[in-house]
């Protein structure tokens, strides 16, 4: 059920059924490594410039009244942890939901214009980038 240009198998079809008609779905790898890595990707870069952002926050809200005992700094640092943390996680959301997104609108464009075939498969690196780029240029337009 697939040809070989180079040195990669293309399937013909995206789903098919066989003899016994079991339907077959030909998901392409790049669908779920491309936003797998940009989601990796994505977190950590959220969790390190989340969780900076929001120490300098912490650090900035509380500068008025520094701790004056051992018990008082436990309790400070504690606290100022937790939410680094959760600034963290907060952040690592938001930038991988952001890669991810644009990761799946380009390996969508591009599989489409795979599948249209023609002289649309030898510009379709060029067309997913031109679509992904429209497209979000639109939702942040609006």
């Amino acid at each position: 059920m697939s040809t070989t240009s180079g040195s990669e198998s293309v399937p013909k079809k995206i789903m098919w059924t066989d003899e016994n008609g079991r339907i077959h779905l030909a998901v392409p790898p790049r669908l779920f490594i491309v936003p797998g890595v940009a989601f990796i990707v994505g977190a950590t870069i959220g969790i390190v410039r989340g969780g900076r952002a929001t120490s300098l926050r912490f650090l900035a809200e509380n500068a008025h009244r520094p701790p004056r005992t051992v018990k008082g700094w436990y309790f400070y640092n504690k606290t100022k942890n937790y939410r680094v943390l959760l600034g963290g996680m907060k952040g690592a959301a938001k930038e991988s939901g952001k890669l991810v997104a644009i990761s799946v609108g380009w390996v969508a464009i591009e599989e489409g214009l795979r599948v249209l075939g023609g002289p649309w498969n030898e510009v379709k690196e060029v067309g997913a980038g031109l679509g992904t780029a429209g497209l979000f240029c639109g939702v942040y337009y609006l």
